[in-house]
């Protein structure tokens, strides 16, 4: 690659250490400026710099898939054990604040395909409310370009932690995340059988071939052992670099091509997040008003952001907010989204032109 910042001539080593050292800067320029999923993003946005200036180098196949089943496992530790038990009291609050909000985002994500901004299904999975990780990962396996989804679904992420946090805070409410503690102190023999864990379902998921291959797979896994009783402990360094693997993993398939698409359609994408943003914001007040609801606690639940970026903020220190309600609404769609987002794109993609 020609130009005065080509990096096609630097060694893969060099190529490396460039991009972990980009990659840790901008992770702590996220978190200074309070940006959701820093340790993945960082990592993301420095391998793309690279990828798209000449020094894309492979990340191994078996860490980007290792790194999935723990992040798999780490979304099934999230789920609240009274899921089952919320669901059953609130079921018509929660089935129709699901509906609405998949429902809201299959229509713009509709409309996204026919007007041809992005190709394939690729729209309706950038559009899909479940986790951004899920999302972006599944959208692969079902011919969407995951890097487009992973442009669509964290922008999203993005505009509705900033949205959550500016309402908390003119609340009277304090929304900061708390600091990152990466080596707290872990129960040694849970730890340890989720890691053993993890490795089966890494080995199992080379012979089973699904969808969304091992996260899904971690995933239902870690559902069972939480039904169980059994425990799911992760330890938060190890997860910081399974974000970084797959911030690396997704950044480096960019190129200056699919670069220039994402500029030319982020007009319309941002209106199309701010939309399905105000959309929920709306129904959310109506469960207010209708079903009594707390309405930040509403608002929270019905945010089309990411489980995990909303967990963050309810759970915040000074936040008087339903953090079971919040989660079961959250965790409740995100599992409605993996088991219909397939079918759904589709349906809603058919005509489309092929993706890239």
């Amino acid at each position: 690659m020609n130009g005065r910042f080509a990096l096609d001539h630097w060694p893969i080593a060099r190529r490396w250490a460039g991009m972990i050292t980009l990659a840790l800067a901008a992770v702590i320029l996220f978190e200074l400026l309070q940006f959701p999923a820093a340790l993945l993003l960082g990592p993301m946005a420095s391998a793309i710099l690279f990828a798209t200036r000449g020094g894309a180098v492979r990340v191994p196949q078996p860490a980007f898939r290792g790194a999935q089943v723990f992040i798999g496992l780490m979304m099934a530790s999230s789920i609240p054990l009274d899921l089952v038990a919320e669901l059953r009291t609130e079921w018509p609050v929660f089935v129709s604040g699901i509906l609405f909000s998949v429902v809201a985002a299959g229509i713009l994500g509709y409309f996204m395909t026919r007007a041809r901004l992005f190709p394939g299904t690729t729209a309706i999975w950038g559009s899909s409310p479940g986790a951004a990780a899920a999302m972006v990962l599944m959208s692969e396996a079902y011919g969407a370009d995951m890097r487009l989804v992973a442009f669509m679904q964290y922008l999203r992420v993005a505009c509705c932690a900033v949205v959550a946090t500016v309402l908390a805070r003119t609340m009277g409410l304090d929304a900061s995340a708390p600091a990152h503690e990466f080596f707290p102190p872990l129960p040694v023999g849970p730890a340890a059988l989720t890691v053993a864990v993890a490795v089966g379902v890494f080995l199992l998921a080379q012979r089973v071939r699904i969808a969304g291959g091992p996260l899904v797979l971690a995933l239902m896994v870690g559902i069972g052992m939480k039904a169980l009783g059994l425990p799911l402990v992760l330890p938060p360094a190890l997860l910081a670099v399974c974000y970084a693997i797959l911030g690396f993993g997704i950044g480096l398939r960019f190129t200056p091509e699919v670069v220039r698409h994402a500029a030319r359609a982020f007009p319309r994408t941002l209106a199309s997040i701010l939309t399905l943003i105000a959309a929920c914001a709306a129904f959310g007040y109506l469960l207010h008003l209708v079903a009594g609801v707390d309405l930040l606690t509403a608002l929270l639940a019905t945010s089309p952001g990411g489980a995990d970026t909303v967990a963050i903020i309810a759970a915040s220190p000074g936040m008087n907010v339903d953090v079971p309600f919040v989660m079961t609404m959250q965790v409740g769609r995100f599992l409605f989204v993996v088991l219909t987002a397939p079918t759904l794109a589709r349906y809603l993609s058919r005509g489309a032109t092929p993706g890239a």
